[in-house]
């Protein structure tokens, strides 16, 4: 690492999201590299599962449900005790990644799903903002946001790129807002990417096929079953989450982070349809579904 990047030996991230995955792979890389990592997750399992590893700096922290105000307001007084105890400085970072979704057309979608998408991955990562902020301004930290190249109509997983519409708008207002304390949002924007969610698509859309109205499932049956044959070889190359936790990585040694970094299987081509006129992205994507 470059002389000049910040020692990280003092500092101390918190990770949503930890069980799998990029959360894993995150905060296993981030606590090799000297930080403190508190590193969240919902089971209990999965807990012992981190603390099984050993690792000095990997403090896990469960349970942290994003729907739960109860679990962040808890966690928080977790992560202040051990701050304290640890005689550490606010928190360095914010690691915005935990979420999930199924693939579905909007007419199929199961609606509680879908509220428990928003609730964790919109009103559950406003909701550590404000929990967290204190800490950060303290540490004069930043906030990482793990999210996909989501400013585009992608048929099927809507549950996933509406959150993404949804956090790209509150990272972005919120580096506005928070210039004045020198706090910087950085959207890590990941194509596809290895993780047990994104593994999962052809079982999931056998599983929307097996519910809801027989009528309404024959409209989509077709195109959804050459979707997932499409996925299924997208997902032979997706990228390991190891390149993405070293981007965060990057993103927390940088002394000036940019704001947006992008990783993954097909995100320059994502990223590409992002900077066209909506008209123009729309149309591609017609053409091509």
């Amino acid at each position: 690492m470059n002389p000049n990047t910040p020692n990280l030996d003092d500092k101390a991230v918190l990770v949503t999201g930890c069980s799998s995955g990029i959360g894993r792979q995150t905060a296993l890389t981030l606590a090799k590299h000297g930080l403190v990592v508190f590193a969240t997750v919902r089971k209990e399992a999965d807990a012992e599962n981190l603390r099984n590893l050993s690792l000095p700096n990997l403090v896990p922290l469960c349970p942290l449900d994003l729907t739960n105000p109860e679990h962040i307001s808890n966690i928080s007084k977790l992560v202040a005790k051990e701050l304290d105890r640890r005689g550490m400085n606010g928190l360095y970072a914010l690691i915005n990644n935990a979420g999930g979704g199924s693939p579905s057309p909007l007419e199929l979608m199961e609606l509680d799903q879908f509220r428990t998408e928003l609730q964790a991955r919109v009103w559950g990562s406003v909701a550590m903002i404000q929990t967290f902020l204190p800490f950060i301004r303290q540490a004069k930290g930043r906030i990482v946001w793990i999210m996909t190249p989501a400013l585009m109509p992608t048929p099927y997983v809507a549950s996933i790129h509406a959150c993404d519409f949804a956090i790209n708008c509150i990272a972005r207002t919120l580096d506005i807002e928070l210039k004045p304390w020198g706090v910087p949002n950085i959207m890590i924007k990941c194509g596809g990417i290895k993780t047990p969610a994104g593994l999962r698509t052809t079982m999931d859309v056998e599983a929307v096929l097996q519910k809801g109205p027989r009528e309404k499932i024959s409209l989509y049956e077709k195109a959804l079953r050459e979707w997932a044959k499409d996925m299924a070889e997208f997902d032979k190359k997706r990228t390991e989450p190891e390149k993405v936790a070293e981007i965060v990585l990057e993103a927390l040694v940088a002394k000036r982070p940019k704001r947006r970094y992008s990783i993954g299987y097909m995100v320059q081509a994502a990223s590409f349809l992002e900077l066209l006129p909506q008209s123009a992205a729309d149309w591609i994507l017609k053409m091509r579904f």
